[in-house]
This record gives C-alpha cells, structure tokens and sequence, in this order.
C-alpha cells in the first residue's frame, strides 16, 4: 500500500459515485480532507479476517474481490469496483473484519478513520444520512446473502444426513435383492432333490409343522455374544455328526430363525438318514428366501418412512398459509432427519412431549428450520455421550417447548449477543452468525419469542407459541 498525494479531481470522482452524487462540494472537500489516500497494486490485500474495523474505505478507481473461507474452502462474495464503501460506516457495531479483500488490479482507495465519524455528523448531516443509507442498503444485501448460505448450509447437512440414512437400507436392498437372485436360481435343483425322496405325506406334515413354527421368528431371539456362539457351535457339530455338506450357512440361517438342536433331533426322526441332508437344505433354503424377502421389505419401508418425513419436514404439497400445526409432529420429523448426526456423536435423547398439546397457526415449514437450527447448535455444542432434552407443555395460555443441552455453556458476555445477525462463537469459517437470528425473526414472525439461559453442562433454549384459538 502506497501513500498517493491528493488531487484536486477526488471531488469530482466522489461525485460521480452514486452515493455521493447529491452531496455539497464542501461535505466532500471536509471527507477529502480528513482522509487518507492510497493506492494498491494487483494482489495486495485492502482487509483480511482479524483487521480491527477502523476505517471507512472508499474504492476510487479499480476493483477488488470480497471472499470467506469456511470449511477449508474459498466461497467468493462478489467482486466489487469504483464507488464501492467498505469497512466500518457510521454507527456501525462491527468490529472486525470476517472476510478477505484483495485487489484484482491496480486500486486507489480514500480511508476515513472512525475517529472522525463524530465531526462528521457536525460537517454535514446529510453526508452522514447517505452513508447510513448506503450502510442499511450494504446490510440488507449481505444479510440476503448470508441467509441463503445459511439456507444452503443447512441443506447440504441435511442431504449428507439423508444419503447416509438412506444408503444403509439401500445398500442392504441391492445385497438381498443378489442373494435373492442367487438362490431363485439354485431352487430347481433343490426342488428336484426334494420330489425325489422316499417321504410320506404324513411325513411331510410333520417336517413343514417344524419349517412353519420358525417361518415367523426371525431375529426374535436376543442372544448375547457368547450365546450365539455356543448355539452355533452345537448347531455345526450336530450338522457334522449327521455328514450334512454346507453346515456353516445352514447353522447361520437356523440360529437366525432360532431353530436348535432339538429340532433338529425331531427332524431326524421323522425321515430317514438318506433324506435328512435334502429336507435340512430345503428347510434351510424357505427361510433363507423369508429372511431375504423380510430385509428388502424392511428396506424398503425404511426408505419409504425417510421420503415421508422429508415430505412432512418440508410442508411439501401444503399451502403457505398459516394453518393449525401440531409442534410434536415436526420435532419428531426433525429428531428424525438430524438421527445421523446425534448417532455418530451417540447423543441421548429425552423426549418429554405433554399429551394433548394444543395446535399453534404456524407455517409449519418455517418452524421446521427453527427446530433443525437449535438442535443441531445443541448437538454441536455437546462432546460425544451428552444428552438432548426436549420438553413440551401448555401454560399461560401458550404453548412451550424447551431444548436442552449438556454441552460446555454460553460464555455470559455472549447470551445478549447471540441473536444478533452475523455474531457467530463458531470458529472462522464454521459459521455464517445468521442462524439464530432466523430462528428469532421466524418466531417472532409466529406472534412467539425465544429465550436462552446457559451454565455449564446446561444450556436451555426456551420458545413460545401463542395456543391456537
């Protein structure tokens, strides 16, 4: 940064600029004046994260690109040219720079320390009231930005979340679906082994009253490690002793349908030595097909529950009227989208929901992105193994819920800051300080309000609703 020696034509250049167009010569002389005035060449940085905002920078000639790093990565915010104001405005509460701004050319910028912002409203009023002007319209873009990143930050973690959730059932589809395919394909020859035996009706009888006492108890059965093994091991000996080929996946599928040993002497029993190996392996093979058959319909009802609560978590085909809205229904839907991330952090979940809980008119969407928003802060502000709480009940003639967390707690000085727009206790990059601003604005939008105390270990955000009449 180079200092440059001010000319006569900065007043006509400041005229030019939109913001100052309407502005009286001596105004600008006066902002000329107090000024500072440099240039910069193609690389060079006019602010970086970290910079105490102390000055006013107006861009003279050239431009300059604004961009954040979040996550590792460069998200760019525009590029911006001659005209353009940056940096602390008058009555500003910044107080220091979030973003990167680097000239993408050789620039020339004027500088006006906050120091003067006084003397200023004193020199001329209406400067000040432009300036303001350009302030609440430079706020009110950034501020529609940082909403749809905040928009786009949720929905990327909710689609991560989704694809997650719906891979398993998925993925467990295509592989018994496969297995499926594979044994279809071997039932001929079972099936040619089975009409070949020397076996009575009555014989027949007793063999499927064993296959149908089974048929229905898959997984029904809660072993523990150890006892899994010593059944599975009783299982292969006895398969062995009777010189039964494929016992390891025949021991797999009975214990599945809890069918042990003794069963197995009663089946012995009942058909000769010769046609006992063929009846096991057919045995085998139903419940092999059931237990197939009962995963792709599990599967694909899992998949099928997702597709519903999206449906219902996004108000997809309602209207966008406010409308009675049960609270429990989306909490549930949200617990439900979010379930990924409170399992790979094992958070415990404690629902206590009133019965009968009145209705609120909301735009059940929009309430949908509260809750997705204070839950997810909970989670993240917890360490592996705490606890989430969520409370519901009816008082005062509104409706209540609360959410807490075990997490470490809400610095003091920070609990009357933390809805103000773009404050942010998340580390650069790691939060855009829009999204419990959203919350506020959402609620109040819905006639309700929202609170927050926190000590260590216990940080409860308390929202209400007035009861729907």
């Amino acid at each position: 940064m180079q200092t440059l020696e001010k000319s006569s034509d900065l007043i006509d250049q400041l005229l030019s600029f939109e913001t100052f167009a309407k502005q009286e010569r001596p105004a600008l002389e006066w902002l000329v004046e107090k000024s500072e005035y440099y240039s910069l060449e193609e690389g060079e940085f006019i602010f970086q994260p970290g910079d105490p905002a102390d000055y006013m920078v107006i861009l003279m000639k050239g431009n300059f690109l604004v961009y954040l790093e979040r996550d590792g990565q460069r998200r760019e915010a525009g590029i911006f040219h001659a005209g353009y104001i940056t940096g602390i405005l008058p009555f500003s509460r910044m107080k220091e720079v979030s973003a990167h701004g680097v000239s993408q050319e050789r620039c020339t910028i004027l500088q006006l320390h906050k120091r003067y912002f006084t003397e200023m409203v004193n020199a001329s009023y209406e400067l000040t009231q432009a300036l303001v002007g350009f302030m609440s319209s430079r706020i009110r873009e950034f501020s529609q930005i940082r909403f749809q990143d905040e928009k786009l930050m949720a929905l990327g973690k909710l689609s991560a979340g989704l694809a997650h959730e719906l891979n398993n059932p998925a993925s467990a589809m295509v592989r018994s679906s496969e297995e499926l395919y594979k044994n279809i394909h071997t039932t001929p020859e079972k099936f040619k082994a089975v009409i070949t035996m020397d076996i009575t009706p009555e014989q027949t009888d007793q063999v499927n009253g064993v296959l149908f006492s089974k048929i229905n108890n898959l997984n029904q059965s809660s072993l523990s490690i150890l006892e899994r093994e010593e059944k599975m091991d009783d299982l292969l000996d006895w398969l062995d002793d009777h010189e039964v080929e494929g016992a390891d996946d025949i021991a797999e599928t009975y214990l599945d349908f809890g069918l042990e040993v003794e069963e197995l002497d009663k089946l012995a029993d009942i058909v000769s030595e010769e046609s006992l190996p063929t009846v096991l392996k057919w045995i085998e093979s139903t419940l092999n097909l059931e237990k197939l058959v009962v995963e792709i319909r599990e599967s694909a009802d899992r998949i099928a529950e997702l597709v519903k609560a999206v449906k219902g978590y996004s108000y997809m085909d309602r209207g966008k009227s406010l409308e009675p809205t049960d609270l429990h229904e989306g909490l549930k839907l949200t617990l439900m989208i979010l379930k990924h991330k409170l399992k790979d952090r094992r958070i415990q979940v404690s629902n206590q929901f009133a019965d009968d809980l009145p209705m609120v008119m909301s735009l059940g969407g929009q309430l949908n992105q509260v809750w997705t928003n204070l839950i997810s802060n909970a989670v993240e502000a917890m360490e592996p193994g705490g606890t989430l709480s969520i409370k519901t009940y009816e008082a005062r003639q509104k409706v209540w819920i609360e959410i807490k967390d075990t997490g470490s707690g809400i610095p003091e000085e920070n609990l009357s800051r933390i809805f103000e727009p773009f404050f942010t206790t998340k580390p650069m990059g790691e939060g855009t300080g829009m999204g419990l601003d959203i919350v506020k604005k959402i609620i109040n939008r819905h006639d309700g309000d929202i609170t927050v105390r926190s000590v260590p270990g216990d940080t409860t955000f308390e929202v209400w609703f007035p009861v729907s009449a």
